[in-house]
């Protein structure tokens, strides 16, 4: 006869030396009874939805008998069935959030007061695309390290993408602690994947071929947001929000206001003789505020299409926009240009964000072997000795 879940049953548990103990009924899968050292008794029923392995109580003995226990276990089975979560159910009744109305606080409350607009725009990228699919019928207080884990293991053909995105996930965690939504973060402690910096630069004659293909666009408003970029190693969101009240055109310096900058803080930018003859023929037809206008209102939001389209016909394909910042530092470093001061063009905080042009700048490292070379060439011919005609 099979081991069924019943008011005899459940009379006869006897309460276990320590902890808890579950006896499972042998026709509803997952459905059982829980005695506690105490002896207290309560039904529950474990179940798998979404690819979690999840345990609702059902309720206590002797206030729930045994019968509506099962009846309870059964309907949840067919809920179940049809991927509905009853214990998400049970917390949303409850007004416990989900991880949906976490996002929802985090951009209305931190993203869109303290992020420029293109990092707000890609964590609405990552939330839409690739978290709430993933995590948005989960309750705030019900993901776990490894449900953050799973997420990054299902990104990792594209490794700098997945550490963005749990990033992302701690800070919105992080807020949740703040407002007293949860108390621990999922997120922290999960290894990043390596990140293998690009080491893409444009040569002199790839520089060339670009530059033929932007002279023949009929939109330069775009081409010369791409010539901006290239001639002041500026990053492309700094580029594009730029307003023509951050540049004095006799002096040739552009000041970066702290909100448009990555390290929230003032940047001066002093321009070459081609940047100011550039910005100097854009502000003869310019009409706005911005140096690259919106086709309705505000700045140019993006040009990938645009990036796209001319380097294909440069035939420069796989090469991003922001390879024109590191083509900028990576010439000044092989030229000479010492590190620090590539450093404070780019607006680098941080002396080891621009030590990846290291190796670039071994011009002084080549005369000194050389140097030695031919002292160990003088060496070798021996004192007296004629080398060989």
């Amino acid at each position: 006869m099979d081991n069924l879940i019943t008011e005899k049953l459940v009379k006869r548990l006897q309460p276990p030396g320590r902890g808890n103990r579950i006896i499972y009924d042998e026709q509803i899968r997952g459905f059982g009874a829980r005695i506690t050292k105490a002896g207290r008794v309560a039904f529950v029923l474990n179940y798998r939805v979404h690819g979690r392995e999840r345990r609702i109580t059902l309720g206590r003995w002797p206030e729930m008998s045994a019968v509506m226990a099962r009846q309870e276990a059964l309907q949840l089975r067919e809920g179940i069935r049809q991927e509905r979560d009853p214990l998400a159910e049970r917390e949303r009744g409850r007004g416990i959030p989900a991880v949906s109305d976490l996002a929802e606080k985090y951009l209305r409350t931190h993203a869109e007061l303290f992020k420029r607009p293109l990092s707000l725009r890609e964590d609405r990228r990552l939330l839409t695309a690739l978290i709430l699919p993933r995590l948005a019928r989960f309750q705030v207080s019900g993901v776990t390290r490894a449900d953050v884990e799973k997420l990054h293991r299902e990104l990792a053909g594209t490794p700098v993408q997945a550490n963005r995105t749990i990033a992302l996930v701690s800070k919105m965690f992080s807020l949740a602690i703040q407002w007293g939504w949860v108390r621990d973060n999922p997120a922290r402690g999960v290894a990043k994947y390596q990140e293998q910096p690009r080491e893409r630069w444009l040569q002199t004659q790839e520089l060339a071929r670009l530059q033929n293909v932007l002279e023949k666009e009929r939109d330069q408003n775009q081409a010369n947001a791409v010539r901006l970029i290239e001639l002041t190693g500026a990053r492309k969101g700094e580029v594009l929000s730029a307003r023509w009240d951050q540049f004095d055109l006799e002096r040739g310096v552009w000041t970066m206001p702290a909100h448009s900058t990555k390290q929230k803080r003032i940047h001066h930018v002093p321009l070459s003789p081609p940047a100011l003859g550039l910005l100097r023929g854009m502000r003869e037809w310019a009409s706005g505020d911005f140096l690259f206008p919106g086709e309705k209102d505000g700045h140019l939001g993006d040009v990938k299409k645009f990036w796209k389209k001319v380097t294909h016909a440069a035939g420069l394909e796989g090469v991003h926009v922001h390879d024109l910042r590191h083509t900028f530092a990576s010439h000044l470093v092989s030229g000479g240009i010492p590190l620090a001061v590539v450093g404070g063009l780019l607006g680098h905080l941080q002396a080891r964000t621009t030590e990846r042009y290291s190796h670039l700048a071994d011009g002084a490292l080549r005369e000194a072997t050389d140097r030695f070379g031919r002292i160990y060439d003088k060496a070798k011919k021996g004192p007296g000795r004629k080398p060989k005609a």
